[in-house]
């Protein structure tokens, strides 16, 4: 009996290992805009701090928000596992900010990836939607996973931080796209959503009520949220709310493993005016 017992713990034990390197790590984070007036927080005195945080957590997908075009290049400079999908949200090409997907090669196999616009006409490149500010895209892979042979979408978005229309009908669109994009596959999506979880947006996009709803992944975690629970610092010496506008949400049956807001600092400064979300999923 005892010998029994210890090959079946140590049957079990194989197995949590073995479901634990199948698992996927997804980060979402607004990395800041690149702006002198930023003075000590402007990208190039943080860059290398935020590419650290990244390489330290190891995502196989990275969805970053108001990236420009030399941002851009640093990244990939500095990220030599990861390469990128996306395009500037102004031109279709290299002008405006990115809400690219940053993925990492040895991980994940890229299928096809493509933007639409958050506008009344999503294909019209540089389309301004609603009474939005400024124009709003959602960037987007099909990936396989090269670990467990898995196919999934993953999308990635910034909401307007003005139109209050705008962001309520993004969140329609949002989820509209996703279903039909990715049909039967699973999904995950991340972003900055300019809105917390009791604001209309992020309540569309997870009425349960509604069948193309999506879920919160820190409220499916099975083990308790790590880190603040606001995502937002603005260069404060801490979070400026305790409710996030950073989200990875998800479609399909995922499991979600541990969720986390990453707040590291250096002598009292960020990465960026926002935290980084990263969530350890399962399918």
């Amino acid at each position: 009996m005892k010998r029994f017992m210890t090959l079946f713990l140590a049957a079990f034990t194989w197995l949590q290992t073995h479901a634990q390197d199948r698992s996927i790590q997804v980060m979402t984070f607004n990395i800041r805009m690149n702006t002198p007036k930023d003075s000590i927080n402007a990208w190039p005195n943080r860059k290398d701090r935020l590419a650290s945080q990244v390489l330290y957590h190891r995502p196989a997908l990275l969805g970053v928000q108001e990236a420009l075009w030399e941002q851009m290049l640093d990244l990939n400079n500095a990220l030599p596992q990861y390469k990128y999908l996306g395009v500037g949200r102004t031109d279709g090409d290299k002008k405006g900010e990115f809400s690219a997907i940053f993925y990492d090669t040895t991980r994940v196999k890229l299928l096809e990836s493509h933007t639409f616009w958050l506008s009344e006409t999503p294909d019209k490149i540089g389309a301004k939607g609603w009474d939005a500010a400024i124009e709003r895209i959602v960037s987007y892979g099909k990936f396989r996973d090269r670990t467990t042979g898995k196919i999934f979408y993953h999308f990635n978005t910034h909401f307007d931080h003005m139109g209050k229309i705008a962001r309520r009908e993004s969140a329609r669109l949002l989820i509209e796209k996703v279903a039909a994009i990715s049909g039967k596959l699973p999904a995950v999506v991340t972003g900055d959503f300019n809105a917390t979880p009791g604001d209309e947006p992020i309540r569309v996009i997870v009425d349960a009520q509604n069948p193309l709803h999506l879920t919160d992944a820190k409220a499916i975690s099975q083990t308790p949220h790590y880190g603040p629970t606001g995502t937002f610092n603005g260069w404060r010496a801490h979070e400026t709310s305790s409710e996030p506008i950073d989200y990875i949400f998800l479609k399909g049956p995922w499991k979600v493993l541990q969720h986390a807001t990453i707040s590291q600092t250096w002598k009292g400064l960020f990465a960026s005016d926002h935290f980084a979300v990263i969530a350890k999923l399962q399918l």
